[in-house]
C-alpha cells in the first residue's frame, strides 16, 4: 500500500503554534496556497475536523472519508488553545515534564499514548492493502501514524506531505 500522509492547510494566524487537538476550527483561505499531490488515489480519508475536510475541498477532493480515530490527540482542556509560552507560565507547569516526550504528552494531553495509537492502529488495521491511499489529518497524528509504521518521523508544515510504502 502506498499511504500519503498530508497535514492540513494553516488555521487564522492567531492559532498557530497553539495546542489545538479536538477544537474545530476551519483553515484560513486566506493563507491557502494549492498544491499538487504526486498521484492518483483509490480511496481517500481525512479526520472529521473542519480544518481537514476544507483542505481536502480546496484541494479539489469530494469523495472522501472522514473518520474521527483520524483527530489529533485530545488536550486537557486546561491546556487546549494554549501555546508552550503559556502553559509554562502555569502554575501546574514543572520543566520535569519535557524530560520525556511521554512525561509530557502525560502532562498535556486527556488521552492516554495507549489511547491514541490504539484508534489509530484501529484505522491503519481497516485500510484496503493494495491501494493508493490518501489521508489527510494532524500533525501529531501523522506524527504517530509513522511511527506506528517505523517510518522516518517528520514534522510537517501546513500542507505538506509524506508518502510511505506499507509492505
Amino acid at each position: 500500500m502506498s499511504l500519503t500522509l498530508l497535514r492540513h492547510a494553516a488555521l487564522s494566524t492567531e492559532f498557530h503554534g497553539r495546542y489545538i487537538g479536538h477544537t474545530d476550527l476551519p483553515i484560513d483561505t486566506e493563507l491557502f496556497a494549492p498544491i499538487i499531490l504526486p498521484q492518483m488515489y483509490d480511496a481517500v480519508y481525512s479526520s472529521d475536523l473542519s480544518r481537514c475536510t476544507q483542505t481536502l475541498k480546496q484541494l479539489g477532493y469530494g469523495d472522501f472519508q472522514t473518520d474521527e480515530r483520524l483527530r489529533e490527540v485530545r488536550f486537557k482542556e486546561q491546556f487546549e488553545g494554549k501555546n508552550f509560552t503559556e502553559i509554562e507560565g502555569m502554575e501546574v507547569y514543572n520543566p520535569r515534564f519535557l524530560e520525556s516526550q511521554e512525561q509530557w504528552h502525560d502532562f498535556v494531553c486527556d488521552e492516554s499514548s495507549t489511547e491514541f495509537r490504539g484508534r489509530l492502529t484501529s484505522f491503519l488495521d481497516e485500510l484496503p492493502f493494495e491501494k493508493n491511499i490518501l489521508v489527510c489529518a494532524h500533525g501529531g497524528t501523522i506524527a504517530e501514524i509513522l511511527s506506528l509504521l517505523n517510518a522516518p518521523i517528520k514534522r510537517l508544515a501546513y500542507l505538506e506531505y509524506t508518502i510511505v510504502t506499507v509492505k
